[in-house]
C-alpha cells in the first residue's frame, strides 16, 4: 500500500486553506506542529495541564489570525511566537512571570566546572522549568528563542536592566542546579558501584 500524501504539500497552499477557515487544513497544522508546540508552552508554563489549555488557546489564536502571517518566514517560526506569546499572557493573567526570588538562592557560582556529559537535554529541560517562572521567562525568551533584552523588556512590560538581571541569576541558579544534580548522579554512581 502507497504513502497517504499530506492533504496540503505546500506551504503556501497550506496557508491559503487555512485563510479560509478549512478545517483539514486546521487539522493538518495541529496534528503537524502540536507536539513541539506543546514543548514551547511547558518550557514557559511549567505544568502540563496548563500547557495544554495555553497550546489549544493559541491554535484557536492561530487560525484566528491567520491572515496576519504574511510569510516572511516559516509558517512553524509563526506558530511559535503565537505559542510562546499565549503563554506569556497566561503567566501575565497569574501575576506570575517575574516571581521574587531571594538573592542568596541565586547566588553566582563560579563556572569553573563543565557541564557532566551524563545530564542529557530532557534532563536539562527538566532543571530549566525547575527554576522560578520570571527566572526561567527570561532564559527561555533570550536563551532558547533568541529575543535582545530590548525585546523582552517590550513583551514583557519591564526594563531591559530587570531582562539582564533575571537572565543573570537564572543562569547562576541553572549552575547551581546542574551542579546539585551532577553531585546527585556521582552519588547514584558510587552506590550503584558499591552495591553491585
Amino acid at each position: 500500500m502507497g504513502k497517504i500524501l499530506p492533504f496540503f504539500n505546500q506551504e503556501a497552499q497550506l496557508v491559503k486553506a487555512l485563510q479560509k477557515a478549512d478545517p483539514k487544513a486546521q487539522r493538518q497544522v495541529y496534528e503537524k506542529y502540536s507536539s513541539r508546540m506543546l514543548g514551547v508552552c511547558m518550557r514557559y508554563v511549567g505544568d502540563r495541564m496548563s500547557a495544554e489549555d495555553v497550546l489549544v488557546e493559541g491554535f484557536m489564536r492561530v487560525f484566528d489570525k491567520i491572515d496576519q502571517f504574511k510569510s516572511e518566514g516559516s509558517l512553524e517560526g509563526w506558530i511559535r511566537r503565537v505559542m510562546v506569546n499565549e503563554a506569556l499572557g497566561y503567566l501575565r493573567q497569574r501575576k506570575r512571570l517575574l516571581d521574587d526570588v531571594d538573592l542568596d538562592e541565586a547566588q553566582t557560582v563560579p563556572d569553573a566546572s563543565p557541564i557532566d556529559q551524563n545530564l542529557e537535554a530532557q534532563e536539562l529541560m527538566n532543571i530549566i522549568e525547575g527554576l522560578p517562572t520570571g527566572y526561567r521567562t527570561v532564559f527561555n525568551l533570550y536563551a532558547i528563542e533568541g529575543y535582545s533584552h530590548a525585546e523582552i523588556a517590550d513583551l514583557l512590560g519591564i526594563s531591559e536592566s530587570t531582562s539582564k538581571s533575571q537572565l543573570h541569576r537564572a543562569r547562576a541558579l541553572l549552575q547551581q542546579l546542574v551542579m546539585d544534580w551532577e553531585n546527585g548522579y556521582k552519588k547514584k554512581g558510587t552506590y550503584e558501584k558499591a552495591s553491585s
